[in-house]
């Protein structure tokens, strides 16, 4: 879903790299993760922040992260929510504040190694991509409430939106800023992040790679795929707004049109019967499904014509451009 009023890519950034993670009483896994992170960035060779977003912890996940504020070397920002908003409000906190080139998020249970990210950067310029998605090629996680639905949801993500990737819930992924602020990820969109990204770039500059991926040894999870049926209805919502977003008229004209195809094939019947054999309809119950067909008809064109309307309004306001530039090329000298 693009973001109007999010920030247009910028050719200067103050850091190479922003780490972004979002966290919900993780206590237990908090100092360790931050130093695991701090070690693999040693050897970076350039400057990179570190974003937490707490996202309304109730245990002591604050207090600890507050240790690290003065620590040598590690440039560090943290966003507290003032209650619980969920893992796609916490990304979007945490992209808007990112000021690196590149953005790595990863989840703050120890299940994602930074290690990883390293060579994800190189990964990511060499083959020329804006995504880089993380695949749990060895997922350490149970089989029948984790591996297999998350199986099924990626399948079908993948049918619908186009955006084939074996792991979209991976939260091991590297962005580059400038198109990741062009998105804006609401309600429980976080699992669809790479189809999102497919809204404003080609598919083709998503990728994935293999990462590690360790066994949870503290707490439980939280942002899991818990629900599958919320899968289903967001599902829904990505396939609307990617595909119909510019022209709701042809998502809600094509449900009118086939409404009212059937209502008149039926009135077509009910006029045979009437007026060739003769017959009463008026008390037949296909009559007044033909009706309610026909009014149901008129109700979804009608609604695809007040759609676009709002959509041309919109489009046409100051804050919604028609076209985003990726950068413009010049000849030299």
């Amino acid at each position: 879903m693009s973001a109007a009023t999010h920030p247009q890519p910028v050719d200067y950034y103050p850091y190479e790299l922003t780490v972004l993670i979002p966290v919900m009483n993780e206590e237990e896994s908090l100092r360790p993760m931050l130093d695991r992170v701090c070690d693999a960035l040693k050897g970076l060779g350039k400057p990179w922040e570190l974003i937490l977003v707490d996202d309304g912890s109730t245990d002591r996940t604050l207090l600890y992260a507050r240790e690290y504020l003065g620590r040598e070397g590690l440039d560090l920002k943290i966003i507290e929510f003032q209650r619980n908003f969920g893992k796609a409000a916490a990304y979007q906190a945490g992209f808007d504040a990112a000021q690196g080139r590149l953005i790595v998020t990863l989840d703050g249970d120890l299940q994602n190694d930074p290690h990883d990210i390293p060579a994800m950067i190189e990964e990511l310029e060499a083959r020329d991509l804006d995504l880089l998605a993380g695949w749990r090629k060895a997922r350490q996680d149970a089989l029948v409430l984790r591996k297999i639905p998350s199986w099924c949801a990626n399948r079908l993500i993948g049918w619908v939106t186009g955006v084939n990737i074996h792991d979209n819930g991976c939260g091991l992924k590297l962005y580059r800023s400038s198109i990741i602020k062009q998105v804006q990820i609401i309600g429980g969109m976080h699992r669809f992040i790479p189809a999102w990204v497919a809204s404003v770039i080609p598919s083709t500059r998503i990728g994935e790679t293999v990462v590690t991926h360790h066994p949870r040894q503290f707490g439980e999870s939280k942002y899991g795929i818990s629900r599958t049926f919320r899968v289903f209805l967001d599902l829904l919502s990505v396939l609307f707004f990617m595909r119909f977003k510019a022209r709701p008229g042809h998502f809600f004209g094509m449900i009118g049109l086939v409404l009212g195809f059937l209502s008149g094939l039926i009135f077509l019947y009910l006029a045979y019967v009437k007026f060739l054999l003769g017959e009463d309809i008026g008390t037949r119950p296909l009559l007044l499904a033909g009706v309610v067909l026909f009014l149901s008809s008129m109700q979804m064109i009608t609604t695809g014509i007040v759609a676009e309307l709002i959509t041309r309004s919109y489009m046409g306001s100051e804050n919604a451009p028609l076209y985003i530039v990726r950068t413009t090329h010049r000849k030299e000298g």
